[in-house]
């Protein structure tokens, strides 16, 4: 990890690929991390941790499947949601988004479960930022 301040523009524009996040820092045992998304993620669930999300660019929609049913929350640029451990999320970006995650450090992409991982999703515990 750096010792150095980290322009999120900078982060963002040394990666082209969608649904691959890079891990911007770390605090104490999370990762902060970075992706830019397009089109359906898929449906998952982190069974023991919470997902924080927040809108550096574009429109993030995230369905949820929750006890009273399902629904979808749609945050703009600048806003933050976070996701419930154990609840099934599905994240989309129709026109595209830049997102920033927090989340314990080796959380996978996919969940503790998930559907079938279509091929332009990255499932992993996020990757090295190289700028």
């Amino acid at each position: 990890m750096s010792n150095e301040p980290i322009a999120l523009t900078k982060a963002l524009a040394s990666f082209d690929a969608l649904w691959s996040p890079r891990i911007v820092t770390r605090v104490n045992d999370y990762d902060v991390r970075v992706a830019k998304v397009e089109g359906d993620h898929l449906w998952h669930v982190h069974d023991d941790t919470d997902e924080f999300f927040l809108v550096l660019e574009g429109e993030l929609r995230i369905s949820l499947r929750e006890p009273a049913g399902e629904r979808t929350v749609t945050l703009p640029k600048g806003a933050v949601f976070t996701v419930p451990r154990g609840t099934e999320h599905k994240p989309s970006a129709p026109s595209g988004a830049a997102i920033l995650l927090f989340e314990p450090t080796g959380t996978p992409t996919v969940g503790d479960r998930h559907e079938e991982i279509p091929a332009h999703v990255d499932a992993t515990t996020g990757h090295s930022l190289t700028l």
